[in-house]
This record gives structure tokens, sequence and C-alpha cells, in this order.
């Protein structure tokens, strides 16, 4: 299958192919799944960060599509990692519902990276979805001896039983379920936000891209808090 314009944009913005094969599968929850793959070469060529993403690419009746997800416990020396999909209606995830040991799908690296606070924060300030949170836990674990408040919008029953990375010492876990589109999950952070903003924090927000929008121009512009302390990317669009 070939990847059209958008895989000739990547291709010149230096983004490169690999393939991965399909070696297990857990239903994490009913709405929530991993998949456990080998990574054809990735992790040997480039290494590892915290919240290191890859283009999954998929055919639609034809045509190709690509969706971004977060690699979960890369093992370079190994050559493996874990990909885990938020399920709702679409190709990726009829994909993820159906697939099987041996099946395999092409990817692309391209774009992702990670800066390491500097000087360290004294807090992280997190929020997300369920999308994000393989992205949320790789922070966690970057970051272990930091304490975390993590804003979780939730939109199942079954988010309960989430694979959350957190610690009760270290780690304040604030379930908001969504709301009217996101606002109820910006209401809820902007009411919040503030009384942690003063402890030297790194936040990082990554949910749809309206609600990303709103907090993170908050952050830089009404709490007045550096651009480089601030990271906040949309993960999708609602609708």
């Amino acid at each position: 299958m070939g990847h059209g314009w958008q895989g000739a944009v990547l291709k010149l913005m230096r983004g490169k192919d690999f393939t991965f094969t399909v070696t297990g599968a857990e239903q994490v929850t009913g709405d929530y799944r991993r998949l456990h793959f080998t990574d054809g070469g990735l992790l040997a060529a480039a290494g590892v960060h915290p919240t290191m993403w890859v283009r999954l690419w998929f055919d639609d009746g034809g045509k190709p599509h690509q969706r971004a997800y977060t690699l979960v416990d890369p093992d370079a020396e190994g050559g493996t990692f874990s990909l885990e999909f938020a399920l709702h209606d679409g190709v990726a995830s009829d994909w993820a519902r159906t697939c099987a040991v041996g099946d395999t799908v092409e990817a692309a690296l391209q774009g992702t990276g990670f800066e390491t606070p500097d000087p360290l924060p004294e807090r992280l300030l997190v929020v997300g979805d369920a999308a994000s949170l393989p992205a949320i836990n790789s922070l966690l674990d970057a970051f272990p001896d930091l304490p975390a408040t993590i804003w979780f919008e939730t939109r199942h029953a079954s988010d309960e039983g989430l694979p959350f990375r957190t610690d009760l010492a270290r780690h304040d876990l604030r379930r908001v379920p969504r709301e009217r589109g996101g606002a109820g999950l910006v209401a809820r952070v902007k009411a919040e936000l503030p009384a942690l903003a003063g402890s030297a924090p790194y936040v990082w927000i990554a949910c749809d891209t309206s609600t990303t929008r709103a907090l993170g121009g908050y952050a830089r512009k009404e709490l007045a808090l550096p651009k480089e302390r601030v990271h906040a990317l949309g993960y999708w669009r609602d609708g």
C-alpha cells in the first residue's frame, strides 16, 4: 500500500520507515487494548526517549490512513515495544481489535522528540486522557522522584481499569468526566492549576486539540509560565 501525499511529505521531512510485527495482545478494558510488537530495527536506529511516538499506516478502503501512537515499554536491546489503543469507531481501532500474531503494520518515525526540563521542575502538572495515557506513563517513569498532579479526562466507566503508573505517595490523580466537548476539563484545570503553578512546575498537556489549545494558552498567557516550561500538543480532534 502506498502512503499517498502524507507519506511523500514525511519522506521530504526525512521520516524513516519501519515494519512492525504483532507478537501478542491484551484487552486491558472493554475500551482499551494493548498490542505487542517487534520493532523492525526502529529502536536500534533511533534510540528511546520519553513520550516517543510513531505513525502507523492503515488501509482505509484502498486509501492510506495514518495515526500516531506512543511507544510503551520500549526495549532497545530486545527490539520490542507495545502500543495501547483507546478504542472507538475508526480504521485504526478496527485493526487493533482484529489483528493477529504475525500480522504486520507499516510505520514512520518523524517528528518525535523530548527535551528534559533544565533545571528539573519541582512538580509535574499533567493534563490528558486515554489517548495520551501511554505518554503520561512514560513521563512518570522518566521522572520517578518528582511529585505529579494529573488531571485525567474520562469517557467510559471502564476507564477506572486503565493502566495508570501512578504512586499514591507521589502522584495526585484527578479524574474528570468529559463534559461539553472538553469544557468541563478546561474549567476544572483553570480552577485548580493556579494554586500549583507557583511550585516551579513543568506543565504537560495532551488531550483533544481545542482543549489543549485553551489550556496551553491559559498556562502561558494568564499564568505567565515560561513557554519552555509548558508543553501542549493536541492528540486528537473531536467530531
